[in-house]
This record gives structure tokens, sequence and C-alpha cells, in this order.
């Protein structure tokens, strides 16, 4: 029998609203796996505020699981995938390589070395933590499929749609604009170098709206800033909570498209090139440029974060990406 030869800590959502750090001994270090010691890990506002509340619903079970989940739904869950770390068991080209990964918050884990993703040095780690949203982001536009002069809009100035923000400006001749209706977004986005506007002043009749707030008052503002013919991407997830889209007026007139998206898929326009693990080293790559730490927040202690993660999710927080610093 395999004895336990090392101590983690790692965080568990155990009921609704209340979470807690436990201690899991990690076993011998299996074939073509890695040991890796966290460094630097966020918190998935959007998601995990679902997953704290209690608010994922039971058809979604199985598509919610990320890939190293500990425990089941609703509780108690072992939840996350923003983790960057230094190999320290395993192949030996690995052996001290910084690493990104879709584990859960825990201090010292074992994962499968196919799962594992280079950064680059030149990448600082806690930079690195927005590899899962890159992606994400990534998978959007694909769906969206802006075009050079396009007028685009991204509803949602969180983390997903700042990115996707981000993504769009360098587009030769593009009008990008953040919408959102916190004016202090305004500050980041010109860090970003995109246009900001809130919902009253944006401009309408654009060529690709992207929706990315989380609410169901943002997916109607979307749909109101599109043009005819227009494309509306819906990059948020309601959990349980009902939606009421207006779909009446002059939506069917207008020929709008609304299209879902979510990063468990690739986009069909790339699905044959691209495998996962292609998509995920390209968004790591992509956080090549220093004007994306605008979007971390000061690093919060891991051993803090039963503490620090209700105030995080409640509607009062103005928190984009929550960094998690492990001793």
């Amino acid at each position: 029998m395999n004895t336990p030869i090392e101590l983690a800590q790692a965080l568990w959502y155990v009921a609704p609203k209340q979470v807690e750090i436990r201690s899991e001994s990690l076993l011998q270090l299996g074939p073509n796996q890695a040991r890796i010691q966290s460094l630097f890990g966020a918190i998935s506002r959007g998601t995990e505020s679902l997953v704290f509340k209690g608010a994922v619903p039971e058809s979604e079970f199985e598509r919610m699981q990320s890939p190293f989940m500990g425990g089941q739904f609703p509780f108690p869950v072992k939840y996350g995938y923003c983790n960057v770390g230094r190999v320290l068991q395993g192949h030996a080209d690995l052996l001290g390589k910084t690493v990104f990964s879709l584990s859960p918050h825990q201090t010292v884990f074992d994962a499968p070395i196919s799962a594992l993703s280079i950064v680059p040095s030149h990448i600082p780690p806690s930079r690195a933590v927005l590899a899962a949203n890159m992606e994400t982001a990534l998978n959007g536009v694909w769906v969206g499929r802006p075009a050079p002069a396009d007028r685009l809009a991204i509803v949602g100035g969180g983390v997903i749609g700042l990115l996707v923000a981000y993504l769009c400006r360098n587009m030769p001749g593009a009008e990008v604009t953040l919408v959102d209706t916190n004016p202090d977004r305004a500050t980041i986005c010109r860090a970003l170098g995109v246009n900001f506007s809130t919902p009253d002043q944006a401009h309408k009749d654009c060529d690709v709206v992207f929706h990315a707030s989380g609410h169901p008052a943002g997916l109607t503002t979307a749909l109101g800033l599109a043009g005819e013919e227009a494309t509306v991407v819906e990059l948020s997830w309601y959990g349980a909570q009902p939606v009421s889209v207006p779909l009446g007026g002059a939506f069917h007139s207008r020929q709008l498209r609304l299209l879902s998206c979510q990063v468990g898929h690739i986009e069909s326009s790339h699905k044959a090139r691209w495998p996962y693990a292609r998509r995920l080293q390209a968004a790591i790559n992509l956080l090549n440029d220093p004007c994306l730490d605008v979007l971390l927040a000061p690093a919060t202690p891991f051993e803090q974060l039963t503490t620090t993660l209700p105030d995080l999710f409640s509607p009062q927080s103005s928190v984009l990406c929550q960094v998690i610093q492990y001793p």
C-alpha cells in the first residue's frame, strides 16, 4: 500500500458561502507525473462565485467539473483552475520549470506531465495566472470573428471582457469599446489601450458585440448595441439563474445572431488544427505584455482565503483577478 509522504493544504467549498482549508496527503509520485509547488493562483470570480453560493445547477454538475477537481457538486468540492507553480519532482527536463495547470487551489499537488504548460521565463509567474482567462477570451474572439475596421463593443468590464477588448485592440482600423456601468473601468481601459463607455453613451450599430458581464441586463445592452445582421457572442454563464432575453422588438427583423461560447469547446473554425494544449500554450504566450498587470489585484496569502473570499464574491467587490500567493 502507498503511504503518505507529504502533506498539502487545499481550499474546499464545503457549504453555501462556506470554505475551509483542509490537509491532504500526497502519495508516491506516479509515472508520467510531476509534483508541483504552487507559487501563485487566482480566483475566477465569475465561475467560482457560483460554486461558492451553491448556484451550479444539477444539470451542469458533470460539465462544470474542472480537470482535477476534488469531491463532487454541490458540496464539498475542491474547485479551481488557475495555478502557476514550480516542478519539484518528475521528468528531468521539467525540474525547476515554472508551469501553468488547470489545478485547484492547493499548496503542493501532483499532476500528469501532459497537463502542464511551460510558462516562458520572460512572463512573470504572477501574471501567468491569467492563462485560463486569456484562453477563454481567445476562444471568444474566434467565435465572434471580428474583422479589420469593424466597430466592436465588449459589454462587461470583468477579466474576460477586458481581455477580449485587449485582443481586439490592434486589429487594423477596428473601433474597440469596453462598455460597463462602472466608470472606474475607464482607467483600466486606458492602460490596455481600448475605449471606454457607459451603456447610455455607447455607439450602436456595432458589427460584433461580446457580452461578458454575467448579468442579464448586460445581455440586453449587448443586443441593443448590435447593428443589422450583427453577431452577439454570449460569454457569460449564469448557473441556475433564469435569464430574460428581449427577443421581441427588432431582434428578428434585424436578423441578429446570438452565439454561445464556452471554453470547454474549441471553436469549429480552429478545432481541426488546435488541440487544447496548443490553445492554452498560445494563451500563455499572449500574456507577454506588462500592461496586463493592471488586471491583477494585490496578492492575498493562501492561508487567509477563508476570511477574504466572502468579501471577494460580494456584489460590492470591484476586484478583477484576485491573485493568491502561496507560502
